[in-house]
């Protein structure tokens, strides 16, 4: 898979996910643990917007090299269990797209989406 944007991951509970997949129009790589389903997007996808709460974000997601299909995210953030991939997506980018991805969370987590194109840094969210 061709990733040269980087990766960071969004967390999104788990209860979510399978609404989400079936909402989005293209899914990337996506891993799953007890708590949450965590969405691999180009780095920088926090920059500038507000994440909702519900959500976590992760800059600087590791995937361990080899077959992406065996792949292990070395993130941190909650979870019970070692996150699986659950989904590879059919293309050559492990990438879902961040920004259809953001409207789909607010939604889901009552909260309005926030963005500032003039925000400097990472956000805080997550």
């Amino acid at each position: 898979m061709i990733a040269s944007l980087g990766y960071d991951a969004v967390g999104i509970p788990r209860e979510h996910g399978e609404r989400i997949k079936r909402s989005l129009p293209r899914v990337g790589c996506v891993f799953a643990d007890d708590l949450r389903w965590w969405w691999i997007v180009p780095s920088g996808s926090d920059i500038g917007v507000t994440w909702p709460p519900s959500t976590s974000y992760a800059v600087d997601a590791r995937l361990g090299f080899g077959d992406p299909a065996s792949a292990d995210p070395s993130w941190s953030g909650p979870r019970n269990g070692q996150p699986l991939l659950i989904h590879r997506p059919d293309g050559d980018s492990p990438y879902t797209p961040p920004i259809p991805l953001y409207f789909l969370a607010c939604r889901l987590a009552g909260s309005p989406p926030h963005w500032s194109p003039d925000t400097p840094g990472r956000s805080s969210s997550g």
